[in-house]
């Protein structure tokens, strides 16, 4: 075992903790830190999945680091263009020297008398346990399990014929071309894998318990990328992030303000989008901005619906069989993925 005193430790060396990083080494250079890295790389969320059109579902502007300008034309970044993003930022900030991967915290104690808190971690290539104390911790770890996404024990999956995927553990060699596919779903993360597989499968489905509310965005800011041949990127940079600001402050407030005509406004946009889909698809049990608004990079997700290469199922699922998904309305969806 061995023991290491610092004044600040992070654990994560994802975007935030990266970005932590940068803020000290910046604002705090006489202050000692460290990172603990459970996994061989930076990146965290943007290094571990891999699945087919991985994005962000937030502006750039307004989720990369106030320090350093986003000049991507993308609004809505491309996974391997963040990860680069938090590559670039960490090395011109010299932080990935502070990075020790390949430890997992396993305890983490805070003492009242010595005002520190003692953190043991456990290298996981060996086994051997390190032990760190630290005036101040900042926990960067993100919200879910990396070992294993969440997944429900469906009734017959075991009868399933076809391939089940976690989108958390994406097979790097599957073809999924000509299939008929179903994503369970109505996230984020279904409304990015929907309109990229959907260029590639003979059929795709989501299907989803509830509707969810989501907003066709453009793709690239023409007036950013236009702005940046003229002026400074910082000076274009700084504008575009505070607009965006106000703009999604703005629209969040409106939402709890006027819950009821934001609610008809979002399914009358989500429904001109798609005409051809029926309209109960659209609607929302709770009020917008309950939960998180998804957004479609110029309307992606609705061009798969309109072409028909895509549809919308809003069921229960009863069980699994051999060919596909038995829906509690006894509707069958046929599926080989």
């Amino acid at each position: 075992m061995s023991n290491k005193h610092v004044d600040i430790l992070i654990v994560g060396a994802g975007l935030s903790g990266i970005g932590a990083a940068c803020h000290l080494t910046r604002k705090a250079p006489n202050r000692t830190y460290a990172i603990l890295e459970r996994r061989e790389r930076i990146g965290g969320t943007w290094d571990l999945f891999k699945y087919p059109g991985i994005r962000s579902d937030s502006d750039m502007f307004t989720l990369g680091y106030n320090f350093r300008p986003w000049t991507g034309g993308k609004v809505l970044a491309d996974g391997p263009s963040i990860k680069q993003y938090v590559h670039d930022t960490a090395r011109e900030n010299n932080v990935e020297q502070h990075i020790q991967y390949g430890l997992a915290v396993v305890s983490a104690e805070w003492s009242g008398t010595d005002k520190c808190w003692t953190l043991t971690a456990r290298k996981e290539a060996t086994g051997e346990t390190v032990t760190f104390t630290t005036s101040f911790l900042v926990g960067c770890t993100g919200y879910y399990n990396y070992d294993a996404g969440y997944k429900p024990d469906f009734p017959g999956e075991a009868d399933f014929g076809g391939q089940i995927v976690h989108p958390q553990h994406w097979p790097e060699d599957l073809d999924y071309t000509g299939k008929r596919v179903v994503v369970i779903g109505s996230g984020a993360t279904a409304i990015t894998l929907v309109p990229t597989m959907a260029e590639e499968t003979a059929h795709i489905t989501m299907l989803q318990r509830s509707p969810s509310y989501i907003m066709a965005m453009p793709d690239t800011d023409k007036v950013s990328m236009a702005m940046n041949k003229v002026l400074p990127k910082k000076w274009v940079f700084s504008m575009t992030r505070g607009r965006n600001i106000l703009i999604q402050r703005g629209l969040y407030l409106a939402c709890q303000r006027w819950p009821d005509r934001a609610r008809k406004l979002l399914i009358s946009h989500m429904h001109k989008q798609a005409p051809n889909i029926d309209v109960r698809h659209f609607s929302p049990s709770y009020m917008p901005w309950d939960q998180r608004l998804c957004a479609a990079p110029d309307g992606d997700f609705f061009t798969s619906l309109r072409s028909g290469k895509a549809d919308i199922a809003t069921d229960h699922i009863e069980r699994f069989d051999e060919t596909g998904i038995v829906l509690k309305s006894v509707q069958h969806l046929e599926a080989d993925l």
